[in-house]
């Protein structure tokens, strides 16, 4: 009798599970065999798909970008008007970071990659983290342009208090905060807006 084939795995749903995984224990934290179990691919296949363990991680950032960050980020460049586009970024923020079917928070603001000595998928984090930044940013000096916020508004300022704020509602939907908690910050944060 010959072998058969190795089983096929669906790599989207192995990177969904690595995802999950990696955003609930942390990059260090998660082993290999923890992987191999989630995942439901042996040692060989795995290395041969995703490469090492490092590599495997960055493909997952990717894959949340592509799958989770849209949620939260969606209609942020196509919304006409700046202000309601920051107001429904928070809003889906709220609703995000607690839905049930992942864990709580945003695995990229949650991430401590840099800080474990993973300098090359922190570098990554951060970049994720920074074009979040410029994204916002450059809705904010959109609403100064027309009218939407003072001239004399501190963009820079502003767009690092409106970061912090959903950063701070990450950390918040990971230890438990509600949905309904987490929208009356969204709210309340709009209330900070600069007449």
């Amino acid at each position: 009798m010959s072998r058969g084939r190795p089983r096929e795995f669906d790599r989207t749903d192995a990177l969904n599970k690595a995802m999950k995984l990696f955003w609930q224990k942390g990059y260090t934290a998660t082993s290999m065999n923890d992987l191999y179990a989630t995942m439901g691919i042996k040692s060989p296949s795995l290395y041969a798909a995703f490469g090492s363990k490092e590599d495997l991680y960055d493909e997952v950032l990717q894959h949340y970008e592509e799958c989770v960050a849209p949620h939260i980020w969606g209609g942020m460049e196509s919304e006409p008007s700046p202000k309601k586009a920051i107001a429904q970024w928070l809003e889906r923020s709220a609703e995000t970071l607690t839905r049930s079917d992942l864990p709580h928070g945003c695995m990229v603001t949650l991430s401590s990659v840099a800080s474990e000595g993973h300098e090359r998928l922190g570098a990554r984090v951060q970049q994720l983290r920074n074009s979040s930044y410029e994204l916002l940013k450059a809705r904010l000096s959109e609403a100064q342009q027309c009218g939407e916020l003072p001239p004399s508004t501190d963009i820079d300022a502003l767009t690092r208090l409106y970061v912090s704020i959903q950063q701070g509602m990450s950390i918040q939907a990971r230890d438990g905060a509600s949905r309904e908690t987490l929208l009356g910050i969204a709210r309340m944060a709009m209330g900070l807006w600069p007449a």
